[in-house]
């Protein structure tokens, strides 16, 4: 199957009332046990690389991979940028042939964060490609994009922004936090809140680390997409680090190359199940 357009899987989800896992990957083994996992349960999502990431792998790079490890999928697949730094990241991502993007200007004063957004928007949508944004900050360290605001999303605010961006998900805080080392306290009442005012998709960054059953509980608030990536880099980085500990001399990288395949499919499997359960 080929990647899917972005707004054709968020459909898809909605009449099948799917939860879309949203894995990000670094390289070729992340990209290929990402696509392995979803098609393994059979069940939709997407793959997403940050920009900070894009320093290893283009976007054209990307792209290959993604429509090489799709090649015999059956399950629709969407390519996603995950925190694109810059209208520039956005750009060379959509016009490599990336199916999703997020512009991440939340760091930014509210009406930049809106000037930023709308300037995306109107870049993708001439290519029929949706577009995710965010309202309000997380706390701690996504790649090396450290955000030390501690700001949850305003509900107030989240009509005003969408109706000037046109943004197609909004991406919001709610007590989510980026990374393994800090804990989440996820607010429900507030996602109540935003879901009674948001017009479009929500998004929950950093769903690693956060306990299964407020995911499913998240998705009866207008929750359709939680993304993942913690939980795969420690499943991929476990992988060499456990062969290095019982053998300083290990040097097979292609035996653990494939190994680590299988085991962040696995986790991948595992995660897109759990939140998909009824």
């Amino acid at each position: 199957m080929k990647i899917v357009n972005g707004f054709d899987l968020m459909d898809y989800a909605v009449k099948h009332n799917y939860l879309l896992p949203s894995f990000n990957t670094t390289n070729l083994e992340m990209t290929y046990a990402i696509a392995k996992g979803l098609n393994a349960v059979n069940l939709p999502g997407y793959i997403q690389i940050s920009s900070n990431n894009l320093r290893l792998s283009s976007p054209e790079a990307i792209v290959a991979l993604t429509k090489d490890a799709l090649k015999d999928s059956d399950v629709p697949i969407s390519l996603h940028l995950d925190h694109g730094k810059s209208y520039e990241d956005v750009k060379r991502c959509v016009d490599a042939g990336f199916t999703s993007v997020m512009i991440d200007a939340s760091h930014l004063p509210y009406e930049e964060n809106i000037a930023a957004t709308k300037k995306a928007v109107d870049y993708c949508h001439f290519y029929g490609v949706p577009v995710e944004a965010e309202l309000g900050a997380l706390k701690g360290k996504e790649e090396d994009i450290v955000n030390e605001a501690d700001c949850k999303t305003d509900p107030k605010l989240v009509a005003d922004f969408i109706e000037r961006t046109g943004c197609d998900l909004l991406a919001v805080s709610i007590g989510n936090v980026h990374g393994l080392d800090m804990e989440p306290k996820i607010d429900i009442p507030l996602l109540k809140e935003l879901s009674a005012v948001c017009k479009v998709p929500l998004v929950m960054h950093g769903g690693s680390g956060v306990p299964f059953e407020i995911i499913r509980e998240t998705k009866n608030y207008g929750m359709l997409k939680i993304n993942y990536g913690s939980d795969l880099r420690k499943a991929f980085i476990t992988t060499f680090g456990k062969a290095y500990v019982q053998n300083n001399n290990a040097a097979s990288v292609i035996e653990l190359s494939l190994e680590s395949v299988e085991n962040v499919s696995q986790t991948a499997q595992s995660i897109t199940k759990i939140i998909n359960q009824q």
